[in-house]
Protein backbone atom coordinates (compact mmCIF):
# COMPACT_ATOMS: atom_id res chain seq x y z
CA UNK A 1 0.00 0.00 0.00
CA UNK A 2 1.23 3.30 -0.96
CA UNK A 3 0.78 5.94 1.91
CA UNK A 4 -1.27 9.04 0.75
CA UNK A 5 1.85 11.16 2.07
CA UNK A 6 3.90 9.90 -0.44
CA UNK A 7 1.20 10.68 -3.33
CA UNK A 8 1.08 14.40 -2.21
CA UNK A 9 4.75 14.30 -2.04
CA UNK A 10 5.02 13.26 -5.78
CA UNK A 11 1.86 15.31 -7.06
CA UNK A 12 4.17 18.40 -5.47
CA UNK A 13 7.19 17.32 -7.24
CA UNK A 14 5.19 16.65 -10.43
CA UNK A 15 3.50 20.03 -10.29
CA UNK A 16 6.61 21.72 -9.31
CA UNK A 17 9.09 20.17 -11.65
CA UNK A 18 11.47 21.68 -9.18
CA UNK A 19 12.66 19.75 -5.48
CA UNK A 20 13.82 22.89 -4.04
CA UNK A 21 10.16 24.50 -4.67
CA UNK A 22 8.14 21.22 -3.87
CA UNK A 23 9.69 20.98 -0.49
CA UNK A 24 9.12 24.20 0.60
CA UNK A 25 5.74 24.22 -1.10
CA UNK A 26 5.23 21.02 1.52
CA UNK A 27 6.90 22.73 4.41
CA UNK A 28 9.72 20.66 4.63
CA UNK A 29 13.45 20.18 3.68
CA UNK A 30 14.46 18.68 0.20
CA UNK A 31 16.66 15.62 1.50
CA UNK A 32 13.86 14.03 2.48
CA UNK A 33 11.52 15.09 -0.01
CA UNK A 34 13.72 13.32 -2.55
CA UNK A 35 13.88 10.05 -0.39
CA UNK A 36 10.28 10.00 -0.36
CA UNK A 37 10.49 9.94 -4.27
CA UNK A 38 13.11 7.95 -4.07
CA UNK A 39 11.12 4.91 -2.00
CA UNK A 40 7.77 5.60 -4.00
CA UNK A 41 9.79 5.10 -7.37
CA UNK A 42 11.02 1.30 -5.08
CA UNK A 43 7.50 0.55 -4.33
CA UNK A 44 6.14 0.92 -8.18
CA UNK A 45 9.84 -0.62 -9.48
CA UNK A 46 9.22 2.40 -12.11
CA UNK A 47 11.17 5.51 -12.14
CA UNK A 48 8.91 8.52 -12.37
CA UNK A 49 11.29 11.47 -12.69
CA UNK A 50 13.95 11.97 -15.20
CA UNK A 51 16.69 14.43 -13.47
CA UNK A 52 19.93 16.23 -14.49
CA UNK A 53 21.59 18.88 -12.69
CA UNK A 54 19.40 21.88 -14.20
CA UNK A 55 16.40 19.90 -14.54
CA UNK A 56 13.69 17.57 -13.40
CA UNK A 57 10.55 15.80 -15.65
CA UNK A 58 8.50 13.46 -15.81
CA UNK A 59 8.89 9.90 -17.33
CA UNK A 60 5.93 8.86 -19.36
CA UNK A 61 5.39 6.15 -16.11
CA UNK A 62 5.50 9.16 -13.99
CA UNK A 63 3.21 11.13 -16.19
CA UNK A 64 0.74 7.93 -16.07
CA UNK A 65 1.09 7.57 -12.43
CA UNK A 66 0.11 11.30 -12.12
CA UNK A 67 -3.47 10.77 -13.62
CA UNK A 68 -3.90 7.97 -11.27
CA UNK A 69 -2.60 9.57 -8.02
CA UNK A 70 -4.79 13.14 -8.42
CA UNK A 71 -7.75 10.72 -8.96
CA UNK A 72 -6.96 8.98 -5.76
CA UNK A 73 -6.01 11.89 -3.50
CA UNK A 74 -9.78 13.67 -4.78
CA UNK A 75 -11.45 10.33 -4.46
CA UNK A 76 -10.02 10.19 -0.47
CA UNK A 77 -10.71 14.00 -0.32
CA UNK A 78 -14.31 13.33 -1.42
CA UNK A 79 -14.63 10.69 1.13
CA UNK A 80 -13.28 12.99 3.86
CA UNK A 81 -15.59 15.67 3.54
CA UNK A 82 -18.64 13.04 2.83
CA UNK A 83 -17.67 11.46 6.30
CA UNK A 84 -17.75 14.82 7.68
CA UNK A 85 -20.95 16.04 6.64
CA UNK A 86 -22.46 12.65 7.62
CA UNK A 87 -20.62 12.76 11.05
CA UNK A 88 -22.68 16.69 11.49
CA UNK A 89 -26.01 15.18 10.11
CA UNK A 90 -26.06 17.42 7.17
CA UNK A 91 -25.61 14.05 4.80
CA UNK A 92 -26.91 10.47 5.06
CA UNK A 93 -30.38 8.75 5.09
CA UNK A 94 -33.08 8.98 7.58
CA UNK A 95 -35.91 6.40 8.09
CA UNK A 96 -39.03 8.72 9.60
CA UNK A 97 -42.30 6.35 10.52
CA UNK A 98 -45.12 8.38 11.18
CA UNK A 99 -48.64 7.52 12.73
CA UNK A 100 -51.32 10.41 10.44
CA UNK A 101 -49.13 14.18 10.65
CA UNK A 102 -51.09 16.38 8.28
CA UNK A 103 -53.03 18.00 10.97
CA UNK A 104 -50.14 18.83 13.03
CA UNK A 105 -48.22 22.57 11.16
CA UNK A 106 -45.65 22.26 13.83
CA UNK A 107 -44.58 18.80 12.97
CA UNK A 108 -44.36 19.64 8.95
CA UNK A 109 -42.67 23.10 9.87
CA UNK A 110 -39.77 21.03 11.32
CA UNK A 111 -40.07 18.69 8.39
CA UNK A 112 -39.97 21.77 5.74
CA UNK A 113 -37.28 23.49 7.70
CA UNK A 114 -35.38 20.19 8.08
CA UNK A 115 -35.38 19.77 4.30
CA UNK A 116 -34.78 22.52 3.19
CA UNK A 117 -31.28 22.36 5.68
CA UNK A 118 -30.68 18.89 4.52
CA UNK A 119 -30.11 18.81 0.42
CA UNK A 120 -28.02 16.08 0.98
CA UNK A 121 -30.03 13.26 3.40
CA UNK A 122 -31.85 10.82 1.76
CA UNK A 123 -35.69 10.07 3.82
CA UNK A 124 -37.84 7.81 3.74
CA UNK A 125 -41.30 8.25 4.74
CA UNK A 126 -43.35 5.32 6.49
CA UNK A 127 -46.80 5.53 7.65
CA UNK A 128 -47.37 2.96 10.29
CA UNK A 129 -49.41 2.53 13.72
CA UNK A 130 -47.93 3.09 17.16
CA UNK A 131 -47.06 -0.55 17.70
CA UNK A 132 -45.52 -1.20 14.50
CA UNK A 133 -43.62 2.04 14.70
CA UNK A 134 -42.11 0.77 18.51
CA UNK A 135 -41.43 -2.71 16.93
CA UNK A 136 -39.48 -0.88 13.42
CA UNK A 137 -37.32 1.59 16.24
CA UNK A 138 -36.55 -1.43 18.24
CA UNK A 139 -35.23 -3.53 15.70
CA UNK A 140 -33.13 -0.15 13.95
CA UNK A 141 -35.51 -0.51 11.07
CA UNK A 142 -36.54 3.24 11.62
CA UNK A 143 -34.71 6.34 12.84
CA UNK A 144 -37.38 8.16 14.38
CA UNK A 145 -41.11 8.10 14.96
CA UNK A 146 -44.15 9.89 15.63
CA UNK A 147 -46.61 8.15 17.70
CA UNK A 148 -49.15 8.04 20.50
CA UNK A 149 -48.91 6.65 23.57
CA UNK A 150 -47.41 3.28 23.36
CA UNK A 151 -49.46 2.04 26.62
CA UNK A 152 -46.11 -0.59 27.31
CA UNK A 153 -42.92 -0.06 28.37
CA UNK A 154 -40.80 0.79 26.00
CA UNK A 155 -37.02 0.62 27.85
CA UNK A 156 -34.96 0.74 24.98
CA UNK A 157 -36.61 3.99 23.39
CA UNK A 158 -36.24 7.37 24.45
CA UNK A 159 -40.02 8.98 23.86
CA UNK A 160 -40.81 12.41 23.66
CA UNK A 161 -43.59 14.90 24.13
CA UNK A 162 -44.40 17.20 21.10
CA UNK A 163 -47.53 18.36 21.87
CA UNK A 164 -51.08 17.60 23.99
CA UNK A 165 -53.99 17.94 22.69
CA UNK A 166 -57.85 17.71 24.53
CA UNK A 167 -60.32 14.77 22.54
CA UNK A 168 -63.37 15.60 21.26
CA UNK A 169 -66.02 13.35 19.96
CA UNK A 170 -67.48 12.92 16.77
CA UNK A 171 -70.77 12.89 16.09
CA UNK A 172 -72.74 12.37 12.59
CA UNK A 173 -74.87 14.99 11.53
CA UNK A 174 -78.18 15.00 12.76
CA UNK A 175 -77.67 13.42 16.53
CA UNK A 176 -79.48 14.52 19.25
CA UNK A 177 -76.35 16.02 20.94
CA UNK A 178 -75.03 17.90 18.01
CA UNK A 179 -76.09 21.34 18.53
CA UNK A 180 -74.59 21.28 21.87
CA UNK A 181 -70.76 22.95 22.36
CA UNK A 182 -69.75 20.72 24.40
CA UNK A 183 -71.04 17.42 25.73
CA UNK A 184 -70.59 15.18 29.06
CA UNK A 185 -69.08 11.87 27.93
CA UNK A 186 -71.78 10.30 30.31
CA UNK A 187 -74.23 11.24 28.04
CA UNK A 188 -72.77 9.04 25.66
CA UNK A 189 -73.03 5.68 27.48
CA UNK A 190 -75.80 3.96 25.48
CA UNK A 191 -73.72 5.14 22.31
CA UNK A 192 -71.95 2.72 19.84
CA UNK A 193 -68.43 3.52 19.61
CA UNK A 194 -65.56 3.09 17.15
CA UNK A 195 -62.20 2.57 17.77
CA UNK A 196 -58.58 1.50 16.33
CA UNK A 197 -58.06 -1.73 17.17
CA UNK A 198 -56.14 -2.20 20.36
CA UNK A 199 -53.26 -4.33 19.05
CA UNK A 200 -52.28 -1.32 17.25
CA UNK A 201 -51.99 1.30 19.45
CA UNK A 202 -52.80 -0.04 23.00
CA UNK A 203 -51.79 3.16 24.96
CA UNK A 204 -54.41 5.54 23.09
CA UNK A 205 -57.06 3.08 23.11
CA UNK A 206 -56.70 1.85 27.02
CA UNK A 207 -57.01 5.57 27.42
CA UNK A 208 -60.60 5.70 25.80
CA UNK A 209 -61.88 2.63 27.84
CA UNK A 210 -60.20 4.29 30.94
CA UNK A 211 -61.95 7.76 30.27
CA UNK A 212 -65.37 5.77 29.71
CA UNK A 213 -64.67 4.00 33.34
CA UNK A 214 -64.43 7.35 34.67
CA UNK A 215 -67.73 8.58 33.37
CA UNK A 216 -69.05 5.36 34.94
CA UNK A 217 -69.26 3.09 31.63
CA UNK A 218 -68.01 1.13 29.59
CA UNK A 219 -68.26 1.58 25.79
CA UNK A 220 -69.57 -0.76 23.38
CA UNK A 221 -67.57 -0.75 20.22
CA UNK A 222 -69.15 -2.02 17.41
CA UNK A 223 -66.94 -1.20 14.59
CA UNK A 224 -62.61 -0.70 14.39
CA UNK A 225 -60.56 0.95 11.73
CA UNK A 226 -57.18 0.98 11.36
CA UNK A 227 -56.74 4.81 10.79
CA UNK A 228 -58.29 7.51 12.45
CA UNK A 229 -59.48 9.29 9.51
CA UNK A 230 -61.49 6.22 8.88
CA UNK A 231 -63.11 6.23 12.03
CA UNK A 232 -64.58 9.89 11.00
CA UNK A 233 -65.68 8.71 7.92
CA UNK A 234 -67.40 5.67 9.31
CA UNK A 235 -69.02 8.31 11.86
CA UNK A 236 -70.05 10.11 8.76
CA UNK A 237 -72.22 7.13 7.61
CA UNK A 238 -74.04 6.59 10.26
CA UNK A 239 -72.37 3.54 12.11
CA UNK A 240 -71.32 5.43 15.63
CA UNK A 241 -69.62 7.69 17.55
CA UNK A 242 -65.72 8.22 17.95
CA UNK A 243 -63.39 9.55 20.45
CA UNK A 244 -60.39 11.28 18.44
CA UNK A 245 -57.43 14.16 19.21
CA UNK A 246 -59.41 17.78 18.82
CA UNK A 247 -56.77 18.50 16.32
CA UNK A 248 -58.18 15.84 13.50
CA UNK A 249 -61.51 17.67 14.12
CA UNK A 250 -60.64 20.57 13.15
CA UNK A 251 -60.96 20.02 9.83
CA UNK A 252 -64.58 20.39 8.30
CA UNK A 253 -65.88 16.95 7.35
CA UNK A 254 -68.90 16.21 5.00
CA UNK A 255 -71.93 14.87 7.99
CA UNK A 256 -69.73 15.21 10.72
CA UNK A 257 -69.42 17.43 13.67
CA UNK A 258 -66.94 17.44 16.21
CA UNK A 259 -67.80 18.62 19.93
CA UNK A 260 -65.24 19.48 23.37
CA UNK A 261 -65.31 16.37 25.98
CA UNK A 262 -65.82 17.57 29.33
CA UNK A 263 -66.44 15.08 32.18
CA UNK A 264 -65.64 16.59 35.89
CA UNK A 265 -64.57 13.21 37.38
CA UNK A 266 -62.31 12.18 34.96
CA UNK A 267 -58.32 12.92 35.39
CA UNK A 268 -57.05 14.94 32.89
CA UNK A 269 -54.26 13.55 32.13
CA UNK A 270 -57.47 10.90 30.29
CA UNK A 271 -59.05 14.01 28.56
CA UNK A 272 -55.95 14.96 26.69
CA UNK A 273 -53.71 13.23 24.25
CA UNK A 274 -49.87 13.41 23.40
CA UNK A 275 -48.02 13.07 19.89
CA UNK A 276 -44.83 11.76 21.16
CA UNK A 277 -41.45 11.54 19.26
CA UNK A 278 -39.64 8.48 19.41
CA UNK A 279 -36.31 7.30 19.13
CA UNK A 280 -33.51 4.53 20.24
CA UNK A 281 -30.62 6.44 21.48
CA UNK A 282 -28.51 3.58 21.62
CA UNK A 283 -28.49 3.80 17.60
CA UNK A 284 -26.36 6.79 16.29
CA UNK A 285 -27.34 8.83 13.86
CA UNK A 286 -26.68 12.47 13.64
CA UNK A 287 -29.25 13.07 10.84
CA UNK A 288 -32.21 11.76 13.14
CA UNK A 289 -30.44 14.06 16.11
CA UNK A 290 -30.60 17.26 13.87
CA UNK A 291 -34.20 16.24 12.82
CA UNK A 292 -35.05 16.10 16.64
CA UNK A 293 -33.48 19.87 17.38
CA UNK A 294 -36.02 20.84 15.10
CA UNK A 295 -38.76 19.94 16.67
CA UNK A 296 -37.54 20.75 19.74
CA UNK A 297 -37.64 24.17 18.38
CA UNK A 298 -40.25 24.67 16.67
CA UNK A 299 -42.31 22.75 19.65
CA UNK A 300 -41.20 25.19 21.65
CA UNK A 301 -41.89 28.52 19.41
CA UNK A 302 -45.22 27.00 19.27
Amino acid sequence: MIETRLLLQFIAVAEELHFSRAAKRLHMAQPPLSQAIRKLENEIGASLFERTNRSVALTSAGSSFLVMARRIVQSMEEGVAQTRRVALGVDGHLTMTFINILPYPSVLRALRTFRQSSGGVAITMQEATTQEQILSLERGTADIGFMRTPGATTPDLHIETVLRERLCVALPIGHPLAEQPAIVLTSLKDEAFLASPRPLGPGFYDQLIQLCQAAGFVPTVVQHARQLQTLITLVASGFGIALIPETLGSNSCEGVVFRRIEQPSAPDELLHVDLLMAWNPSRNSPVRDRLIEEVRKIARED
